[in-house]
C-alpha cells in the first residue's frame, strides 16, 4: 500500500439540498387538499349539529382525521425545506419525507385494524343502519376524495419522475444507462472495453483498447462487431478511429436487446467473445425518484375513495337485496386492501431509511465502469438521500498511478442520479 490509500477529492464548497424537484409543488397541493377537507368537515360537523344527524357529524370527525393525515405530509414538505441547509443534517433532509411517509403507513395500518374490528362486531351484533342517509354521506365522501385525488394528481405517487438537482449534474440514470454499461474483454491484443455511448448524440459503440508492449497491433478495421436479434437478424457494425477511442460508424437502433458477437484480429490469431444486451424495463428511472411523502398522502384518499365505494356497495345491497351482511363485508374487504397498501408502503420507506441499496442496475453499471478501466472494486455503498438523489461511496483497488480518486470522480459524474460521490483509491503496485 502506498500513500494513496484513502485518497479524497478536495470537495468544492456545495450546500446539501437534496429534495426531489417537485417539492414546493408538491406541498402546495398537499396544503390544498387540507383545506379541502377542513371546509367539508366544518359543514359537516354544523349541519349534524344543525339537523340532529349524529352519521354525518360522524363522517365530519372522519374527516378531521383525514386531515390530520395530510398535514403529517405537509409539515415533513415545511421541515425540510426549512433545514435544507442545516449542517447538523449531514446529507441533508430529503428523507424527512420517507420518515413521513412511514409514519403515514403506520397509521394507515392503525386505521385498517380499527375498520376490520368494527367490521367484524357488526357482522356479529348488526345494527339498524339508516340507508338513504348512509350512502348520500358515502357519496359525498366519494366527491371529496376524487377532488383531492385531482389535487395530488401529477405528483410522484405516480412515479412521476424528474432529474434530481445536486453536486453533479447532466443527464440522468436514463440517459447513462447504455452510456455506462461498459463491458472489459481481456483479449491476446490487449483489454478492450467495450461501450454503447449516446450522451446527447445516436447511440454508436465506443471501443478502447488498453496494451502493453508484449501485445500484437490492433487497428480499428481488425475488429468486427456483429449484433445478432430475435428472428436471427444481423447486423454488422465497421468501426472508426474517433481519436480517443473506436467507433462504430452506424448508430445502434432501439432496442438496444441483442447478442453482441466481437472479433478481434484475422487468422490462426482471431479472437471471438459473444455478449448479451437486455434492454431493462423501468430502469430509466428507478424507484428512487418517488417522492413517498406524496405517495402516502395519495395513498391515505386513495384508501379512503375505496373505502366510500365499498360502503356505498354495501349499503346498496342492504337497501335494494336485503343483503345487510354486506355492510360489514365490505368493512372487511377495505380493511385488507388498506392493509395492503400499508405494507407496501413501510416496505418501501423502510428500506430507504435504513439505508437499503436503491438501485442494483446502477451498481452493477458502477462496478462494470471499474472493471473497463481494468481497477477492482473494493467496496461500493449506495443509498438514497432523496428523491432523485442517491449518495455512493466507491472504493478502487488499481496498479495505474493516474486512476486516482479525481480520475474516479470524473468518470461517475456521468451518472446523472449521484448527487454526492466520495471515492477512495488504494494503490496496488509495490511499493
Amino acid at each position: 500500500m502506498n500513500a494513496r490509500h484513502g485518497e479524497a477529492v478536495p470537495v468544492p464548497e456545495h450546500d446539501h439540498v437534496f429534495l426531489g424537484e417537485g417539492h414546493d409543488r408538491n406541498a402546495r397541493k398537499t396544503w390544498s387538499v387540507i383545506v379541502l377537507c377542513t371546509i367539508v368537515m366544518v359543514v359537516e360537523i354544523a349541519g349534524g349539529a344543525h339537523y340532529g344527524s349524529l352519521a354525518l357529524i360522524a363522517d365530519g370527525m372522519h374527516m378531521s382525521t383525514h386531515a390530520a393525515a395530510m398535514l403529517i405530509a405537509a409539515m415533513a414538505y415545511s421541515y425540510a425545506r426549512k433545514h435544507a441547509r442545516d449542517a447538523r443534517f449531514s446529507f441533508g433532509t430529503g428523507k424527512v419525507g420517507d420518515l413521513a411517509g412511514f409514519s403515514s403507513a403506520i397509521i394507515l395500518a392503525m386505521i385498517a385494524l380499527l375498520i376490520g374490528y368494527e367490521a367484524i362486531d357488526r357482522l356479529l351484533h348488526p345494527v339498524r343502519i339508516d340507508f338513504d342517509q348512509a350512502i348520500a354521506i358515502a357519496f359525498l365522501g366519494l366527491a371529496v376524495n376524487i377532488v383531492s385525488a385531482w389535487l395530488l394528481s401529477g405528483g410522484d405517487h405516480a412515479h412521476h419522475h424528474g432529474h434530481g438537482h445536486g453536486h453533479h449534474h447532466g443527464h440522468g440514470h436514463a440517459a447513462q444507462q447504455h452510456a455506462d454499461d461498459s463491458r472489459a474483454i481481456d483479449t491476446p491484443f490487449g483489454r478492450l472495453q467495450l461501450r454503447i455511448f449516446e450522451d446527447g448524440v445516436p447511440p454508436r459503440f465506443q471501443l478502447r483498447r488498453f496494451q502493453d508492449a508484449t501485445t500484437p497491433a490492433l487497428g480499428p478495421g481488425d475488429v468486427e462487431l456483429t449484433t445478432l436479434r430475435e428472428g436471427g437478424v444481423q447486423q454488422r457494425f465497421v468501426l472508426r478511429d474517433a481519436g480517443d477511442c473506436w467507433e462504430s460508424v452506424d448508430e445502434i437502433p432501439e432496442p438496444h436487446a441483442f447478442e453482441l458477437r466481437v472479433e478481434a484480429g484475422a487468422g490462426a490469431g482471431a479472437f471471438v467473445a459473444t455478449l448479451r444486451y437486455e434492454e431493462e424495463a423501468g430502469h430509466a428511472h428507478g424507484d428512487h425518484h418517488r417522492d413517498h411523502n406524496m405517495r402516502a398522502a395519495f395513498v391515505h384518499v386513495a384508501a379512503d375513495a375505496a373505502v366510500s365505494i365499498l360502503a356505498i356497495l354495501g349499503l346498496a345491497a342492504g337497501k335494494y337485496f336485503g343483503l345487510y351482511f354486506m355492510d360489514p363485508v365490505m368493512g372487511i374487504v377495505g380493511a385488507l386492501v388498506i392493509a395492503n397498501w400499508s405494507f407496501g408502503l413501510v416496505r418501501d420507506t423502510g428500506a430507504i431509511l435504513l439505508d437499503m441499496n436503491p438501485d442494483r442496475s446502477l451498481s452493477r453499471d458502477i462496478s462494470a465502469l471499474v472493471a473497463a478501466q481494468g481497477d477492482q472494486l473494493g467496496d461500493l455503498h449506495l443509498w438514497r438521500l432523496g428523491p432523485g438523489h442517491l449518495g455512493a461511496i466507491v472504493a478502487v483497488r488499481s496498479r495505474d498511478p493516474s486512476h486516482d480518486a479525481s480520475y474516479y470522480q470524473r468518470l461517475l459524474d456521468r451518472f446523472g442520479d449521484l448527487s454526492h460521490i466520495t471515492v477512495e483509491v488504494t494503490s496496488t503496485s509495490p511499493a
